[in-house]
């Protein structure tokens, strides 16, 4: 069973339709799409019956964590998915995760034997699930992905078109519909790298007034369902020449 683990800082931006398009046009010649061109990606976040996991997170902690299943497009019991344990201490994103599939994964998380593989990270996987003892299925998140790749470096940058919720049919094997997270047109931009981010990144995004915030797509729509709050999408100037 494949285990994979990453390190890296994570920045995160909410862009509108105008936005989108200026940073799409400026990306050109200094980082390519990726082989997979736009994919939809289905994750379902798992937390206890008190969703304390997603109530600790929300209150934007020095420490957090959550546990999520993954698949990309619609899954099967024998598709791969992966499950990825993410945690953010003091800005630095750290993640866990293992390819397997969802009867195993469903096994896992249920409390039976270790389906996971052998090594460090299944042994952290399974002291989380340990800890939290009970955990259940409680919000899947849907969007649909593009992810640009920087040649010859570690700098990655993807953006989340049309990302949608649901926290009823909680199953990756039913569909890829779901509850608006934002308005019409916004997307979602996450910037990834392990060291600095380059210089002529930082200069693309204050040209086109794009402003790192905190955002989580689970916690927005944690927020929505149960708080009956949401996120304020801020009117930021529009790019050019301003009065």
């Amino acid at each position: 069973m494949a285990t994979y683990v990453m390190k890296r800082y994570e920045m995160k931006y909410l862009l509108n339709a105008q936005q989108t398009a200026f940073l799409k046009e400026r990306l050109a010649g200094h980082m390519e799409k990726d082989k997979y061109g736009m994919t939809s990606i289905a994750s379902l976040y798992y937390d206890t019956p008190g969703s304390k996991l997603i109530r600790a997170s929300i209150e934007k902690p020095e420490f957090k964590e959550k546990i999520r299943l993954r698949s990309y497009g619609l899954a099967t019991d024998e598709s791969p998915v992966y499950l990825e344990l993410k945690r953010k201490a003091y800005g630095i994103v750290y993640k866990r995760r293992v390819k397997s599939n969802i009867p195993d994964v469903e096994s896992f998380l249920a409390g039976d034997d270790d389906i996971l593989a052998d090594g460090q990270i299944s042994r952290e996987i399974t002291a989380f699930r340990d800890f939290y003892k009970t955990l259940v299925p409680a919000c899947l998140i849907i969007y649909d992905r593009t992810a640009y790749l920087e040649p010859d470096g570690d700098l990655r940058l993807t953006i989340d078109h049309r990302p949608r919720y649901r926290m009823d049919d909680l199953s990756l094997k039913s569909s890829m519909n779901g509850i608006p997270l934002l308005d019409n047109g916004w997307t979602i931009l996450e910037i990834k790298v392990q060291d600095a981010m380059p210089l002529w990144l930082t200069e693309i995004l204050s040209e086109g007034r794009i402003y790192k915030c905190s955002f989580s797509k689970y916690g927005e729509a944690y927020r929505r369902q149960v708080l009956g709050s949401r996120t304020a999408l801020t009117q930021r100037p529009l790019l050019g020449k301003t009065a």
